[in-house]
């Protein structure tokens, strides 16, 4: 066939198949969309290099994939080669990889447990005709474009079976590192647990939203990975106890004490099941509810009351007499349902602003909107920009992207460290008349008391913080430092030096007027807690079940 690259349209492959446009690549080859002459269907042609171990791997996983007869197992449809190329033919299945879908953040608790259940699935199918995988990761694993989750377990090009000869020469592993199990990495054999390793992996990254073992060096995750994962019970306690047990349990470090992938997929199963069961269980008394209360619900009514008491006290407008039940509302509300309790202490702010400028309310409302929207799926963290002035009063600002770190994804922990930052600065402004961190003077009024016009609010505000570069440069730095936290937190020691001093060097090299005390020792005490503190402690929980947009690293590409 030639340059697979330039031979779309041009000429048949096997006398049939004409490819049309490129799907993917990869390092032992190309998959091309292409039609089959004969019978007009459209399909997955993969295209491989016939020379070396990337031949003799496609051949493996034609005849691999041949045997299996399960839903989930991708099955080929026809397989030949010719002098430079071999070439199996697929379904076409429409969708992305679910590394894509990580990436996308669109794979919360229950997507990720349904799909690994169906990877489970077809595993075992796969491993009752003696074929075991050896490849499991999240960019083999296909999601079809469905309403439904439709799982295809791709590229059986390094599978093990019985009959096959191996291709394994002395101290080359196959496969992709970061999914590797203890014992391979050993020189063990393969054996069914391997593969139920590489889903435990899978799995608890997509429940935590980072890979449990990648590290900058190749070395160092194979270190990471003969130690064991992270205690997925620290990093998510609001997960179910039998999915906790049952991750751990895929994640031993000894094959022997890892389930069958038919078991795990059961169990999986019943922690789904028990979840439906719950939700349309009848709604309990609030009474009985209130009996086990969740120490994260409680903390954000608390911040919900307190903010409806701060915000109400800054702009006066309510009788003094309302001001308490009007908070204990908001707060009541949210211990049931935090989103709407936000919702709530947000629109008891909007008559008091009215009141002081029309324009103000409709811009505090479009902003308290957008916030709400974009935090949907984690409620618990909407009030969080309330521990700016809190610690702007204890003189902790730096401390923000340590205190914040425990938010899932980096956009998320920027905005919310942003917003913080801002708000300590109204905090400041309106009480004291100082502003954090320079000691400026904040400016009164901002000529925006009695406008009515949106426009001219946001102006007056942009203004404000634009012709103070200090306090702009500082709050986009802690936003920065805020999403890149993590990153310093996987290389321990010199990640947390280099943070504490990049930290302290950004703040005050551009402006050596601002208060140097309370940004060394932020940013000293965040590299403390960074080289000292295991990863398992110094990053507490995830604010809520659902994760969203996740510090996804290409581990996938990282191949032994």
């Amino acid at each position: 066939m030639g340059d697979v690259t330039t031979a779309a349209g041009d000429e048949l492959v096997l006398g049939r198949y004409r490819p049309l446009s490129p799907i993917g690549s990869g390092g032992s080859g190309s998959v091309w969309l292409a039609r089959d002459e004969k019978s007009g269907r459209e399909l997955a042609l993969k295209i491989v290099a016939r020379e070396g171990k990337a031949g003799s791997r496609a051949e493996r996983e034609a005849e691999a994939a041949s045997r299996l007869r399960h839903p989930r197992c991708l099955r080929p449809l026809d397989f030949g080669y010719d002098d430079q190329h071999v070439y199996i033919a697929y379904e076409h299945v429409s969708g992305k990889t679910l590394r894509q879908a990580l990436r996308d953040g669109e794979i919360d608790d229950r997507r990720a447990i349904e799909i690994c259940a169906q990877v489970l699935e077809a595993l075992e199918h796969a491993h009752s005709h003696g074929i075991i995988h050896r490849d499991v990761k999240p960019a083999n694993i296909l999601l079809a474009n469905e309403t439904e989750i439709d799982v295809r377990l791709v590229d059986f090009g390094l599978a093990q079976f019985a009959e096959a000869e191996t291709l394994t020469e002395l101290g080359d592993i196959p496969g992709t590192l970061a999914y590797i199990s203890p014992e391979r990495l050993a020189g063990g054999e393969s054996t069914a647990a391997t593969d139920i390793w590489s889903v435990g992996v899978a799995l608890w990254e997509a429940l935590v939203g980072w890979h449990p073992f990648w590290a900058g060096s190749m070395l160092e995750t194979a270190r990471r990975i003969e130690t064991g994962a992270p205690s997925l019970a620290t990093m998510r306690p609001d997960l179910p106890r039998p999915l906790l047990a049952a991750v751990e349990s895929a994640l031993a470090q000894s094959p022997e004490n890892r389930p069958s992938a038919g078991d795990l997929a059961r169990v999986l199963r019943r922690v789904l099941t028990h979840g439906e069961e719950r939700r349309v269980r009848p709604k309990q008394p609030l009474a009985r509810k209130l009996r086990r209360p969740n120490p994260a619900r409680i903390a954000h009514a608390l911040a919900c009351a307190a903010f409806v008491v701060w915000g109400t006290s800054l702009f006066p407008f309510y009788p003094a007499h309302t001001q308490v039940p009007l908070a204990l509302l908001a707060g009541f509300i949210s211990l049931s349902r935090p989103l709407r309790g936000s919702a709530v202490a947000f629109s008891l702010l909007l008559l008091p602003l009215g009141n002081y400028s029309l324009g103000l309310a409709l811009a505090f409302a479009l902003a308290a909107t957008c916030w709400l929207a974009f935090n949907r799926h984690e409620p618990l963290t909407t009030q969080l920009p309330l521990l700016g002035p809190i610690a702007a009063a204890l003189g902790a600002l730096f401390l923000l992207p340590l205190v914040l770190l425990p938010i899932r994804g980096g956009l998320r922990r920027a905005l919310t460290a942003l917003g913080a930052f801002l708000l300590a600065l109204i905090a400041n402004g309106m009480g004291s008349g100082r502003l954090p961190l320079t000691g400026g003077r904040a400016p009164l009024g901002l000529g925006i008391e009695g406008s009515a016009k949106l426009t001219s609010v946001c102006g007056a505000l942009m203004r404000a913080v634009v012709d103070r570069p200090a306090l702009l440069w500082l709050g986009l730095l802690l936003a920065v430092a805020a999403a890149l936290l993590p990153l310093a937190r996987r290389s321990r020691r010199w990640g947390g030096v280099v943070f504490g001093v990049g930290m302290i060097v950004a703040a005050l090299l551009p402006f050596p007027s601002v208060a140097a005390a309370p940004v060394i020792i932020g940013a000293w005490l965040t590299a403390l807690v960074l080289a000292f503190v295991p990863a398992s402690l110094s990053s507490a929980q995830p604010i809520i079940a659902a994760p969203t947009q996740t510090q996804l690293l290409d581990t996938d590409r990282i191949a032994v």
